[in-house]
This record gives C-alpha cells, sequence and structure tokens, in this order.
C-alpha cells in the first residue's frame, strides 16, 4: 500500500452479519509489531508514547506505539527526528531475539489456524481459509477467533483483512488498522477502492502519486476510468496494466504456502589477509552480488544490511544500518557495506568478510513502487535483473560487475 489511504479508519461492526461466502483470503497484520512485544513484557510503558530504536540518537525508529504516531513518530524516520517530534517518547533499544521468538510464535498460530499460510515478513501474512467453513465457520468467524486467539495466547494485537483477493484483503487490514477487522465481500470491493487516494495502489509511491494529481487524477476510481494509453505513457506498459487491474479490484494471485527466511548472508575467508580498502570495497561488491542475486530469486527485500569484519588476530566486529526502504537492489547492498566498513575506521589486515541482511520481506508488495523520476534506481534494478537471467540460464562465472572481473580471487573456495 502507498503512503495514505484517503479514509479513516474503517471495519465491520459485525462479522457475522457480513456475506463473506465469496471470500477465502484473510491478511493478518501484526499492529506496532516489535513496539507490541516490548510492551508485553514491559507492561508500565502502555499507554506512553514508545518507540524501538538506538537510544544513541543514531539509526531510525524501528517500530512505534499508538501514541507515539500520534505526535508524528514513524517507521524509518531518524530517532533525532523522532524525539524532536514528540520529547517525552521512550527510546527502547531493539532485541532482535524476542523479535524472532515472537514472530515463531505467531506463525505458529497461523499455521494451527490452516496450512495454507504466506508469510510476508517477520509479522504479517496471507491466509487462505476457504476450505474452513465446514469446520471452524466462514472467512469473517475465523478471523474473528483468530484474533481471540492472538490476544489471549499470546498477548499480541492483530489487524485482519478478510476478502476474495489478496489485493483487497490487504487493503481491508490497511483500511482496518489498528487492532482492527474488515471484511469486504467482492460486490462491495469497487465501493471500499474507488474513492480512496491513488497512493493506496500497490506499487503507487508518493512520486508516482504526485505525477498522477498532476494530470488530474487523484482517486482510484479516476484512474481506474483513464484511458488506458495515458496511463501507458505516465507509468509506462507494464504498470499500467498492473494499475489498472488492481483499481479494478483484480489480482488473480493464490495464497502461496512460504515461511519467511529471517535472514540471508554471505561471507569470504581469505587465503591472505586483505589490506587494501579499494579490494576490500571489490570482496564485499562481491558478496552483496550474491546474497542480493537470492533476494531477487526467493522474490524478496531487506530492510537491514550488516557486515561482520574478522581482523588478522581473529578480533571479529559488526555493524549494521537499517534503510528507509526496503531493497534488494546489488548496488545499494554494497554502498551500505562499503558505509559500514567506513566507519570502523583505520583498517588493519582483514581475515573475513560478512554481508547479512535481515528484516526480509517479499517484494511486490506496498514498497514496490512505481515511480516517476528514479529512473537512475530503475535502470539498476532492470540491469540487475537481466544479468540473473543471464547467470540463471549460462552460469554465474559468464556476467559479473566490471571490478570483479580483474583482481584474482583470494577468497578460500566456500564448503
Amino acid at each position: 500500500m502507498g503512503a495514505s489511504t484517503g479514509r479513516r479508519r474503517l471495519v465491520t461492526p459485525d462479522p457475522s452479519a457480513v456475506d463473506d461466502s465469496a471470500c477465502r483470503v484473510l491478511h493478518a497484520d501484526m499492529d506496532a509489531f516489535y513496539a507490541t512485544v516490548e510492551l508485553r513484557r514491559r507492561p508500565e510503558l502502555r499507554g506512553v508514547p514508545m518507540l524501538v530504536g538506538s537510544t544513541s540518537g543514531r539509526g531510525v525508529v524501528l517500530s512505534a506505539t499508538y501514541e507515539a504516531r500520534a505526535h508524528g513518530v514513524r517507521s524509518a524516520m531518524p530517532v533525532g527526528r523522532a524525539r524532536a517530534l514528540c520529547p517525552s517518547v521512550v527510546v527502547v533499544e531493539p532485541d532482535m531475539a524476542a523479535y524472532s521468538e515472537a514472530s515463531t510464535e505467531v506463525m505458529r498460530l497461523f499455521r494451527d489456524v490452516t496450512p495454507r499460510v504466506e508469510a510476508l515478513s517477520v509479522d504479517e501474512a496471507f491466509l487462505d481459509v476457504g476450505g474452513l467453513r465446514r469446520i471452524a465457520g466462514g472467512p469473517a468467524t475465523v478471523a474473528v477467533r483468530l484474533r481471540e486467539r492472538m490476544a489471549s495466547e499470546l498477548g499480541l494485537s492483530c489487524t485482519i483483512g478478510v476478502a476474495s483477493t489478496k489485493f483487497m484483503a490487504k487493503l481491508a487490514s490497511t483500511l482496518a488498522k489498528p487492532d482492527g477487522l474488515l471484511v469486504v465481500p467482492p460486490d462491495e470491493a469497487l465501493a471500499v477502492l474507488h474513492p480512496l487516494d491513488v497512493d493506496a495502489l500497490w506499487g503507487v509511491g508518493p512520486k508516482t502519486a504526485e505525477g498522477l494529481r498532476r494530470v488530474g487524477i487523484r482517486t482510484i476510481g479516476e484512474l481506474a476510468h483513464l484511458d488506458r494509453s495515458t496511463l501507458t505513457s505516465l507509468v509506462g506498459a507494464a504498470g499500467a496494466v498492473k494499475l489498472h487491474e488492481l483499481a479494478w479490484a483484480r489480482d488473480p494471485r493464490e495464497v502461496v504456502e512460504r515461511a519467511p527466511e529471517q535472514s540471508m548472508s554471505a561471507d569470504a575467508t581469505f587465503a591472505s589477509d586483505i589490506t587494501d580498502r579499494a579490494e576490500m570495497s571489490r570482496e564485499l561488491l562481491r558478496l552483496a552480488e550474491r546474497v542480493g542475486r537470492r533476494m531477487r530469486a526467493t522474490g524478496q527485500r531487506a530492510r537491514c544490511v550488516s557486515i561482520r569484519v574478522r581482523w588478522e588476530d581473529f578480533t571479529t566486529v559488526s555493524r549494521s544500518q537499517t534503510l528507509p526502504a526496503a531493497t534488494d537492489v546489488t548496488r545499494q547492498i554494497h554502498q551500505v557495506a562499503v558505509e559500514l566498513l567506513t566507519r570502523l575506521g583505520p583498517q588493519r589486515p582483514v581475515r573475513l568478510l560478512s554481508v547479512k541482511l535481515d528484516q526480509l520481506e517479499q517484494a511486490g508488495e506496498p514498497d514496490g513502487q512505481l515511480s516517476f523520476d528514479d529512473a537512475p534506481q530503475t535502470g539498476w534494478k532492470d540491469a540487475e535483473a537481466a544479468a540473473d537471467a543471464v547467470v540463471a540460464r549460462f552460469g554465474a562465472g559468464l556476467m559479473r560487475p566490471a571490478s570483479l572481473l580483474t583482481p584474482r580471487d583470494r577468497t578460500v573456495p566456500e564448503r
């Protein structure tokens, strides 16, 4: 979803009174997940503005309670900016192990409801409940019980959208945030969808929305009725097809059973220690290329990039950075990795380098945004996609970044 739906919160007051016979997809999204996990073990912070992020003031907000959001605090915002907006906000250091454990609990509960679970990230998933009517009731009933179990068994809250397609289920959960339930039968989909701001569509980011508004397109309904050739001239042929179909609530994708990978990494141990900064950068590019290709192959993106460095004396240090938006672009991963290495200061001889990606989510979801003026980024994505296709057909040795072609390979063959 884009940044805004342009509507107030919508919920279904009496789910049992809605005809959900044509609905089969649930989108369950945990509310302020990291922050809520912290509240579960720090109940004294309930009701006060709180965010999860570095207490040093550097870095970005990973999650924020709705009390903090009322002051304008948002995820991916610099912590310093969040403190300026809300001086009373309580900053809690992140505990990724606790969030991973809570995510496992959440996914286990989802799969206790139905085996057809498509996890999008550590805290949200699509559930296909179309075959449960005889044993568990209709989708709306299943959603009500799932929310009740989430609260009673795990002490967490979640918002659920119920619809006939993945897109509408995701949109419904967005509209019902926080801690709500919205059922959208197919015959009500356009009535819900068309009045919304155009940036409520998947793939429409702020820049695309701005471009559409410049030509008078402000709502999804207006985009739905826009001449296809005009839309193509604005967002390209592929983007026009995607947005037109979504604007008419058409989404043929099925729920695909999938568990989220918690992280992806690539590392290399060198036969002789590296001392040259340029060679370190090339090795980080080699690792970024490997892990980036894996991300694109599995249809995922990452919000956090980290590196691990082992010096000649076997001392090991790690550094990480959370990104404002998730990425699967090798060039971006490499840039962040080099910045993290630079922050370590004067370099000593290096025995091992590692690049790791965390906070994974599925590509093609809300942050997979079209843009009118990010051609350089699009160019890199297109180039890497083309390279992936060549590598998939002819092997990894045929195509690689030019800077990796000249230096001799000094890494120990990986097991």
